[in-house]
């Protein structure tokens, strides 16, 4: 059976089909070559396709396994960080609290020692009103003694005349 290419309607008397042996052979060559490969090529390349897609497989897997780690990581990362962000938030208020509480002592302490202060302020104050007390006192009577001598034109003695002294005195004060 010969085939022959048409250009123009002539026939040009190119073959495009080998001759009738050579396609036996062709053919028989192609089953041989086709069982060599199925037997010994196929196999190995199956069981080279086959560790590739299991190292592959594994890789995946190894990298799933990863991340699910780094994510567990990441978590505990976190959580960590909050804890931390807590700690730091409870020591900022325990120094706060610490400060406030250092604070109110020492306002405390200084309202006491100023509450002391004015006490021995008026407590001295006291003493010299009854010193200054005393000793105008003591010359109010001298003055009423010589006020009196004069009065009167005599020597008065002072220890004797003692208790009109503090009548006087006890008057004035009854004044003011």
């Amino acid at each position: 059976m010969n085939l022959v290419l048409a250009a123009d309607a002539e026939p040009s008397g190119i073959e495009l089909l080998p001759a009738t042996p050579e396609l036996i052979w062709g053919l028989f060559a192609f089953i041989t070559l086709f069982l060599v490969m199925r037997k010994l090529v196929f196999p190995r390349l199956e069981t080279a396709l086959e560790d590739r897609r299991a190292l592959i497989e594994g890789k995946m897997e190894e990298a799933d396994a990863k991340l699910v780690e780094m994510e567990e990581a990441k978590r505990t990362f976190e959580a960590s960080l909050g804890d931390a962000r807590g700690e730091a938030a409870r020591i900022l208020e325990e120094a706060r609290s610490a400060a406030e509480s250092t604070r109110e002592a020492i306002l405390e302490s200084a309202r006491e020692e100023a509450q002391r202060i004015v006490e021995r302020a008026n407590a001295d104050a006291n003493a010299e009103r009854v010193r200054l007390l005393e000793e105008l006192r003591g010359q109010v009577g001298a003055l009423s003694v010589q006020l009196a001598e004069r009065i009167v034109e005599r020597e008065l003695d002072a220890s004797t005349h003692a208790g009109l002294v503090d009548e006087y005195i006890q008057r004035l004060a009854a004044r003011n």
